[in-house]
């Protein structure tokens, strides 16, 4: 049990570690990575929260066209991102609870304070359901995606290449920003 017990807490700080450099490149990205593309603060983004839930309710034939995530992907990342935040709280709480050291405790243990440990560790266990539906939606929804818009989506993420539809144009175009402003001279 010590090996697994290892392996769970190695495993958590490498996720803390991804989070954490995901949640720094969301300020430090380029614009489809920013972090005002997983909360919706421009009205054009509740817009396209608002088509591509039609479209996932069968209310729209076509989905929006995008070069990044549309915005109810964005939305759900974020909802995902706040679960990575509160796996990793309660995670680090349960390992200064069994570190028993008072330095971890104070740094990590904080919601000991709040609750007790079985509802901390039940909490912890919780979330990995919650990891294990959106991978399953994920998966389904870039099948989806994929198949339907035909703008290799899937095949980007191997190729770094995506096809726009034309309705696109050049503005939303796959360049990085430096070049995208080099292209409009």
């Amino acid at each position: 049990m010590a090996k697994m017990r290892f392996s769970h807490e190695l495993a958590g700080f490498i996720f803390m570690i991804a989070v954490l450099a995901r949640i720094y490149w969301m300020f430090r990205g380029n614009r489809w990575a920013r972090w005002n593309q997983f909360v919706p603060v421009r009205r054009e983004r509740w817009r396209n929260l608002v088509e591509t839930l039609k479209y996932y309710m069968f209310f729209r034939w076509r989905s929006p066209a995008l070069a990044g995530h549309n915005a109810l992907a964005g939305a759900t990342y974020a909802v995902v991102y706040a679960l990575a935040l509160l796996e990793i709280v309660t995670g680090l709480a349960l390992f200064s609870h069994v570190l028993g050291s008072r330095f971890w405790t104070i740094v990590t243990g904080w919601p000991l304070l709040l609750m007790d440990v079985q509802h901390i560790r039940e909490i912890h266990f919780l979330g990995m359901f919650g990891f294990w539906i959106f991978f399953v939606h994920h998966i389904y929804s870039a099948v989806l995606i994929s198949s339907e818009e035909r703008t290799g989506t899937m095949e980007s993420i191997f190729s770094g290449c995506k096809f726009l539809p034309p309705e696109l144009g050049n503005e939303n175009s796959i360049l990085p920003e430096s070049a995208d402003a080099n292209s409009s001279h």
